[in-house]
């Protein structure tokens, strides 16, 4: 059997997965419509509920919080594109990418209307995760010309979907393929520095070309059903040993901070010599940051003209949390790209490879910070950002994110039933939820929660 047959067969024979994943698979629906409401009134998501109107008409599938309906793929492909806009989405490490932005918005559009029992709701997610994380994590990342998420996550998305609608395993398995073989190729983003713009890891096409594939194979479509089985591609050990012994669901990553992984370590080290040695952000002469190498392939801009440029430079994320604080990161704003202060600051950080640290990823992705002030100089290590399964945001801290990004959209009263909505997941109502959801949010441009300190 090919690889793609053979996860066929392992969805076709799993009814059920355990608490503790369905447990995970909550937090992650929280903390993906935490992103989602964080991305809502960016240009990037406006633009993407626009033009999915255009191409794929009407439905009764809601795009969330806007009053909009559209077909399940096109709600899906909005959904997504809103939950990646700010960067504020889970990971996995050894995907090395953000599986939920796809998986979560494509089962939730998919369970609409259906009958879908919550439990049900829930296992498509872990199993979507499962795929998908498998396939990304298989590949030898040193050998990858770009790890943008868009390349995998459809693949994630066709299992789950395809699963929930119980197809046939040859169908399954086709849908895997299709989705697969058509996913973006995003071959510019291995070599272009514009990262300021958003197409992102191409997740939101990622996810409508995952619901698409399932539709095909359903109506007799086919595609290179070996896509999986190339051993100088995928490593066959990574892609099928130990199912249903552990789920990957169970290893994802949360961000603190709405910006590239790949910087958080270099802000939590910069913040605690800050705090340990009460310095002065504006006495701050330079900043040397070792890490690995492929954080230089960031476009790292000290003075970035978008948010999404913002998001992917180190020096100016370390900058802006030093003057304004962790908190400036959840979410940052297109009102840091006004900090003046903050450029000035970034221009005095520089970013470097250490061959130490370098080593450790992908399993790791950590930062030395090396900060001179004042005549004397401080070095702090982070090896381990927070978020991370090892080093884990408590259930309150993901609470407290929650309000933090879905109050300035709904208002606090609102965030604390969407909140509720979403907790009732874990006893078998999703009812509350996908109601919500389809409500248009209340803006409220001039509220915003209270920050946790714990994001400080």
């Amino acid at each position: 059997m090919f690889v793609a047959e053979r996860y066929a067969a392992f969805l076709a024979s799993t009814a059920a997965v355990p608490a503790t994943a369905h447990r995970m698979a909550v937090l992650a629906v929280l903390d993906l419509i935490a992103a989602a409401l964080a991305g809502h009134s960016s240009s990037g998501a406006k633009a993407s509920r626009v033009a999915a109107q255009s191409i794929w008409g009407p439905g009764d599938v809601p795009v969330w919080f806007s009053g909009t309906r559209l077909p399940a793929g096109g709600a899906a492909f909005a959904n997504a594109a809103a939950a990646s806009m700010l960067d504020v989405d889970d990971g996995h490490r050894a995907a090395a990418g953000h599986p939920g932005a796809a998986i979560v918005p494509a089962v939730v559009a998919a369970a609409h209307g259906q009958g879908i029992s919550t439990d049900r709701l829930l296992t498509a997610i872990v199993l979507g995760y499962e795929i998908a994380i498998r396939i990304a994590a298989s590949r030898d990342l040193s050998r990858v010309d770009t790890l943008v998420s868009g390349r995998w996550v459809g693949q994630g998305v066709a299992a789950a979907i395809a699963w929930m609608r119980q197809l046939t395993e040859p169908q399954t398995a086709q849908a895997i393929a299709i989705a697969g073989t058509s996913a973006p190729g995003l071959a510019p983003v291995a070599y272009s520095r514009v990262m300021g713009n958003h197409l992102k890891e191409g997740i939101a096409w990622a996810t409508a070309t995952g619901m698409a594939a399932v539709d095909l194979a359903a109506a007799g479509f086919t595609a290179p059903i070996d896509l999986l089985d190339n051993p100088a591609l995928f490593e066959h050990q990574t892609l099928m040993a130990g199912f249903g012994q552990a789920w990957e669901i169970e290893r994802i990553y949360f961000k603190p901070y709405s910006c590239c992984r790949w910087a958080h370590a270099a802000i939590e080290a910069a913040l605690a010599l800050q705090a340990e040695h009460s310095i002065d952000a504006c006495s701050i002469d330079r900043i040397r940051i070792e890490t690995f190498s492929r954080t230089l392939q960031l476009n790292n801009e000290p003075r970035p003209q978008t948010l999404e440029s913002a998001q992917y430079s180190v020096p100016f994320c370390v900058a802006l949390a030093l003057l304004e604080g962790g908190d400036s990161l959840l979410p940052m704003t297109e009102g840091a790209l006004s900090k003046t202060d903050a450029m000035a600051l970034a221009e005095r950080i520089s970013v470097e490879t250490a061959a130490d640290l370098d080593a450790m990823f992908p399993s790791r992705v950590p930062a030395r910070v090396e900060l001179s002030a004042q005549n004397r100089t401080y070095v702090s290590t982070v090896m381990t950002p927070r978020g991370e399964p090892s080093n884990p945001m408590s259930q309150a801290e993901l609470k407290a994110k929650f309000r933090t990004l879905a109050g300035p959209v709904l208002g606090d009263a609102r965030a604390s039933e969407l909140l509720a909505a979403i907790e009732t997941l874990g006893s078998g109502d999703s009812s509350v939820l996908l109601r919500q959801i389809g409500t248009p949010a209340e803006w409220a441009p001039n509220r915003r929660a209270v920050v946790n300190s714990a994001f400080a």
